[in-house]
């Protein structure tokens, strides 16, 4: 057996509904599976899903105080009041700056923008920056992507005589600040139909509102911040990403055009993916590290040479942050294995002086995808006396409720049920350890902690084809309530498999059913080779990508995780040397067993292992997973004893002999057809003479070569 490194959880399809998506909208099996698991079953929603056009956009002047707004920004520009955009230091707080400052130069407005900063002014309204807003002759304030929490400080830009207005999509309290117009898709007093727009999708409602068309040059701008900000790509956030992407794709916007560049991408092959493993990271890493400015001015510059250069400077923040989320990642997990923040905690949680509070989320769900526990990382400031984090959760553990359940050592924090940040006094830490740990062993059960691998279809060999994955894109784009598909495929055949990459780390498949062979990649999974025999059912979970070498196309599973459930038999016999066995096997799941004494004190030394030394009235006291027969027992069923005892899921036998010979094992037809070749060719060959020589230039043994000589012979 191989275990899947998961728990997969496998969506059933309705076989009526996939054939009645088939029949009406004219797609491929894979695709009417993929929509029957994803809940579409009715023919006219799944084509309006399909086909979106602008009649998936909202009227804009649905939104609460749209039309206060509107007209108060109207009002600035005709008397040539200075407006200030007030953003946010993330790549959607970036974007919807940006949005807002294109529509609002293109109005000739007097506008400038202002970005906290993380480390100095935290997130959303600054009593700071206000008062600097103030200093600087601001009339009117627009926040974007932030504000709905500032309270305080909006009734401070009141109280100095500046108007405000605020467009935001984070949750709104019960009591709301006491702005001159509120702009939210979730306002208590409001009834716009979608209430799940990003912060970048409301500053792009307000800039239709005031231009009085689409500003569909915008919509690339748009698709960045939805993307980045991880909303649902459903409704009018799947039509902006859409007709974002569509755009991006020919854009002259200098912006996009140098983001390509230093992110080694096409323009014309950018993707949903391409936002979000490429570009927003990239404009993220500015705000995390540094001043998030450039990245506004980086969308803004009208000059290729300007914009290049920006997009290095994100590029090289993007490094450097790499650099600290690695090296701070590699302490954390030096933390956990050293069992300083308890053994096996079912919440794990680190902190540390001088860690960046702003990568600790990132390092915390690096954490959470290696042990699989929710985490804190907490970075610790001494002189202040307070650490501050975030922390990422898993199934079966709400982040804030458990969160919630320590108000009395946590003044601040925030958050849902997977994700959180949050600010306590230094010497609480292991305090709020100690609490989450027992909540935790409360909450948590041990299946809990087996990561989940929800699959989206099951897969038959000949319903995979270049054509049905080149569908698969129109289902695009995926993201958040609309992920990325995952496939299984059970219970096929491996036809062939081999290590290929540099360092033989990577594996090659070909998998195979009654009449269908498909190409199969791991990368990082080059184990598999060693842990897979001949002649078991595999089951795999991947993606399905098409693989193109010199023009010619063909369908490839990208594997992520394996299983097999029959029991498998490793064949080491007849390899003498140890060292070229023993890494094969995995020594902390395996039980080595031997029948005779002699083989016990040949392999003591070598192996370095208990063996277990088995006679008929031996008391299986110990299991393991997987046995190493180190020899065979005279008696068979001693050996038929050993394995309903033990019902192993992977036996490797050696099956050691002093006198190797009588386990050389049976010459294949390879090996009769190189040797008749050989033996044609030379027309006569003295064996008893050159045996040696032929056998060690074959790397057979002496034996093999006179075995198949006799059955020539004999023939």
């Amino acid at each position: 057996m191989l275990d899947s490194k998961k728990r997969w959880q496998i969506e059933d399809t309705d076989p009526t509904i996939v054939e009645l998506l088939k029949k009406e909208l004219n797609i491929p099996t894979v695709s009417a599976k993929l929509l029957a698991s994803r809940g579409y079953s009715n023919i006219e929603q799944t084509r309006s899903f399909l086909k979106m056009d602008e009649s998936t956009m909202h009227d804009p002047f649905l939104l609460h105080d749209m039309d206060v707004a509107v007209k108060r920004i109207k009002s600035a520009i005709d008397h040539e009041e200075n407006i200030l955009i007030y953003g946010d230091y993330d790549a959607d707080g970036v974007t919807s700056t940006s949005v807002m400052m294109s529509v609002l130069q293109s109005l000739d407005a007097n506008v400038a923008f202002a970005i906290p900063n993380r480390f100095t002014d935290g997130y959303g309204p600054s009593e700071r920056l206000f008062k600097q807003a103030f200093d600087d002759g601001i009339d009117l304030i627009i926040t974007v992507d932030n504000g709905i929490s500032g309270i305080e400080e909006i009734k401070l830009a009141k109280e100095l005589g500046m108007d405000v207005i605020i467009t935001d999509h984070h949750e709104p309290g019960d009591v709301l600040p006491p702005a001159d117009a509120i702009i939210h898709p979730r306002h208590p007093k409001g009834n716009y139909p979608f209430g799940e727009l990003a912060g970048v999708g409301v500053a792009f409602k307000l800039a239709h509102a005031l231009l009085g068309f689409i500003p569909k040059e915008l919509f690339e701008l748009v698709a960045i911040g939805t993307v980045a900000d991880l909303v649902p790509l459903k409704n009018e956030n799947r039509y902006f990403v859409k007709q974002g992407l569509h755009h991006m794709r020919k854009s002259v916007r200098p912006a996009i055009q140098a983001l390509c560049q230093i992110s080694g991408i096409e323009q014309q092959n950018i993707t949903e993916e391409t936002i979000g493993f490429m570009f927003g990271p990239r404009i993220n890493a500015l705000g995390r590290l540094a001043d998030a400015g450039p990245g506004v001015d980086l969308f803004l510059a009208t000059n290729p040479a300007d914009a290049q250069s920006i997009a290095k400077e994100l590029d090289a923040y993007n490094k450097e942050r790499q650099s600290i989320v690695s090296k701070m990642t590699e302490e954390a997990i030096a933390l956990v294995e050293s069992g300083e923040i308890g053994l096996n905690p079912h919440v794990i949680v680190v902190a540390k002086e001088g860690w960046n509070p702003g990568v600790v989320g990132i390092v915390a769900s690096k954490l959470v995808e290696k042990y699989y526990r929710p985490t804190l990382v907490l970075g610790l400031d001494s002189e202040k006396g307070i650490a501050k984090g975030s922390a990422r959760s898993i199934e079966g553990f709400h982040l804030y409720d458990e969160l919630a359940k320590n108000r009395d050592i946590l003044p601040h924090f925030g958050g849902h049920p997977m994700a959180a940040g949050m600010t306590l006094a230094f010497d609480q830490v292991n305090e709020l350890r100690h609490r989450l740990n027992k909540q935790g062993e409360e909450i948590l059960t041990e299946e809990d902690l087996i990561p989940i691998q929800k699959i989206d279809i099951k897969l038959n060999m000949n319903e995979i084809d270049i054509d049905s994955i080149e569908a698969l894109k129109e289902l695009g784009p995926f993201g958040m309530d609309f992920p990325k598909p995952v496939y299984c495929i059970e219970d096929v055949n491996v036809a062939s498999m081999r290590k290929i990459g540099a360092n033989q780390n990577h594996v090659k498949l070909e998998i195979e059913d009654d009449s269908t062979i498909l190409d199969a990649v791991g990368f990082g999974q080059g184990h598999l080779v060693d842990e897979l025999t001949s002649g078991v059912r595999v089951s795999f979970v991947g993606d399905l990508q098409i693989n193109e070498w010199n023009g010619r196309k063909k369908p490839q599973f990208m594997i992520n995780d394996v299983q097999t459930k029959d029991w498998q038999l490793f064949d080491i016999r007849g390899i003498r040397q140890t060292n070229r066995w023993i890494h094969l096997i995995q020594k902390e799941e395996t039980l080595f067993i031997a029948f005779d004494q002699k083989t016990i004190k040949h392999f003591e030394t070598v192996l370095n292992q208990p063996i277990l030394y088995v006679k008929e009235d031996t008391l299986f006291t110990e299991h393991k997973p997987y046995i190493a027969l180190l020899d065979i027992p005279i008696d068979e069923q001693l050996l038929e004893k050993v394995l309903r005892k033990l019902e192993p899921k992977r036996i490797y036998a050696h099956f050691y002999v002093p006198e190797s010979k009588y386990f050389e094992g049976i010459p294949n037809r390879d090996h009769f057809k190189w040797f008749y070749g050989f033996l044609l060719k030379r027309k006569s060959f003295d064996l008893q003479l050159h045996a040696e020589e032929l056998a060690k230039h074959k790397g057979w043994s002496q034996e093999t070569l006179f075995f198949m000589a006799q059955v020539f012979f004999e023939l």
